[in-house]
């Protein structure tokens, strides 16, 4: 009997046989393979209709944002779009690092169109993202020239402010004058460029982004850590517990899904503050006196400790999937082997919780690299990460364009860490349920 799901089913069932030219034909007359064929095609259509509202999901919520923000990480025309005349005077003159008498007359012009259109603002800022202290520089320079500079232009710009001569301020403005640029992700490697254009390292007081990288992968790395060390012993609990009193405890580990995630971050600071619950407590206890309190909070301390409880679940729920699968009759047959307590965990049964250790510490490190509500509570300037100073160029700063090269950086080194467990561990060994 035929799969009544077969697509191919009613159409084998219907063949006649052979005609004279031997070949094999339907009810209707026409051959079979014609007949298969447009049978799957349309079985193909029609899977495709069923998946194209989650591929359309994907593209405009996944694909979409992600191809936007690689684009916004290159592209800013503030200078080149309201600077037009100057911008194409740099596009005449590649080699020309003084600015002559065209390249001034260029500048005030554009200052004056700027000033009455009243973007000198967006350009003075796309400026100070290089140079910073330079946005009032184009403020007050476009007030002055919104009445219109006579010539000499030189004079007439130097006269308004003698910082108008100085020539790292024309290579930033030559590197701004193209709408596409590097520069952003040389100042996310804490790099920058000099009046000539080279690449050099960035002052000191403003090579911030990789040490904050490195403290993001670590601390990540750390938390990761500190969830499977609490998260494997309440997994093998769970997993090992009669159904009773295992779903009692899955509804513990399930608890923090269902209160919202300032709330619990709120809490942490309650409890970890010096004047908290845990530095009363520890007082109360003798341990250490009112004057030696503790400092967990507004510190990497603070971000380790609320990041793990909040990461918890994430690592436990993977953990459990996989135990509950295993066979307790493996570790008894090596028990009756001869084999230690230890020696089984470590051959038999640790070997089996590959699978969900991998897929739990993958989730718990990439949420903790990508979060920053509870490192901007409760980290203080030592426990922030790179997503903090994403957060605060997207909202203070309002440099998109930054926050954006920031965030492929970020997206680059994630997908390089996948793709080294990939090598390394398999990502068909992952198990998430």
């Amino acid at each position: 009997m035929s799969n009544p799901l077969d697509p191919h089913a009613a159409i084998v069932l219907e063949a006649t046989g052979l005609d004279d030219g031997g070949t094999l034909r339907t009810a209707d007359g026409q051959p079979l393979a014609k007949a298969l064929a447009r049978s799957s095609r349309r079985a193909r259509r029609r899977a495709l209709f069923l998946v194209l509202p989650l591929l359309l999901f994907v593209l405009l919520t996944f694909v979409l944002p992600i191809g936007q923000m690689l684009q916004r990480s290159v592209t800013n025309d503030g200078f080149s779009a309201n600077m037009p005349q100057l911008s194409a005077w740099f596009r005449a003159n590649p080699g020309v690092i003084q600015p002559d008498d065209a390249a001034w007359a260029a500048l005030a012009a554009d200052l004056q169109t700027s000033a009455k259109d009243r973007t000198i603002g967006v350009v003075g800022t796309r400026v100070n993202y290089d140079m910073p202290g330079t946005r009032s520089l184009f403020t007050s320079a476009g007030r002055k020239a919104k009445g219109g500079l006579e010539p000499p232009y030189r004079d007439a710009m130097l006269a308004i402010d003698q910082k108008w001569g100085d020539p790292q301020l024309w290579s930033v403005m030559r590197q701004a004058s193209s709408a596409y640029t590097a520069n952003f992700y040389l100042a996310a490697m804490d790099r920058t460029r000099d009046a000539e254009g080279n690449i050099v390292k960035a002052p000191v007081e403003q090579r911030i982004y990789l040490q904050l990288f490195m403290r993001t992968f670590w601390l990540s790395f750390i938390i990761t850590c500190t969830t499977f060390l609490l998260g494997f012993p309440i997994a093998h609990l769970l997993a090992t517990l009669p159904m009773r009193k295992s779903n009692l405890l899955m509804i513990l580990v399930l608890l923090p899904f269902w209160t919202s995630l300032l709330v619990r971050t709120t809490a942490w600071m309650v409890l970890l503050q010096q004047q908290g619950v845990v530095n009363d407590v520890l007082v109360w206890l003798g341990i250490i006196r009112d004057d030696q309190r503790l400092q967990m909070i507004f510190n990497q301390t603070g971000t380790i400790i609320a990041m793990t409880h909040i990461l918890l679940p994430f690592m436990i729920l993977p953990l459990y999937s996989v135990m509950r699968t295993i066979n307790p009759s493996y570790v008894r047959a090596a028990r009756s082997l001869g084999a230690t307590s230890w020696t089984a965990f470590r051959r038999i049964y640790f070997p089996q919780t590959l699978p969900g250790l991998g897929a739990g510490a993958l989730l718990v490190f990439i949420l903790a690299v990508g979060y920053y509500i509870t490192p901007a509570l409760v980290g203080g300037s030592s426990g922030q990460l790179i997503s903090n100073l994403i957060a605060m160029h997207m909202t203070q700063t309002l440099n998109w364009s930054m926050a954006a090269a920031l965030a492929a950086m970020l997206l680059g080194g994630v997908l390089i860490l996948y793709w080294v467990y990939d090598r390394l561990v398999g990502i068909d060994n992952l198990k998430l349920g």
